[in-house]
């Protein structure tokens, strides 16, 4: 069974930074695509950030374009996602995803993981 499991999440002020990381068990996805989605309330889901099987295709959404950087140990099966000048529109769950290819939209992703809460006070 494939179990992604996300964890780094909290509340934090604006400017702050996190870090998330995301686990995966029950398969290897060193040649898949591993990135990280999120949902704020009464929001639908937002594809954020994917990388590919080499260190150099990695995608993001305007919106974090910049701010957020993901990475990921191929090794221990596990993508990280780095989030700098944090905004209070930041706050949302954050989901782990990953599927075959990289694809700019939550859709794209067959694999979840149960999120993680983060919260950007002003």
């Amino acid at each position: 069974q494939v179990q992604l499991v996300e964890s780094g999440g909290g509340l934090v002020q604006a400017g702050d930074s996190l870090r998330l990381s995301c686990a995966a068990s029950g398969r290897t996805f060193s040649n898949d695509a591993m990135g990280w989605a999120r949902q704020a309330p009464g929001k639908e889901r937002e594809f954020l950030a994917a990388q590919g099987w080499t260190d150099d295709s990695a995608y993001y959404a305007k919106s974090v374009k910049g701010r957020f950087t993901i990475s990921r140990d191929y090794a221990k099966n596990t993508v990280y996602l780095q989030m700098n000048s944090l905004k209070p529109e930041d706050t949302a769950v954050y989901y782990c995803v990953a599927d075959r290819l990289v694809a700019r939209t939550p859709k794209g992703y067959a694999y979840w993981g149960q999120g993680t809460q983060v919260t950007v006070s002003s």
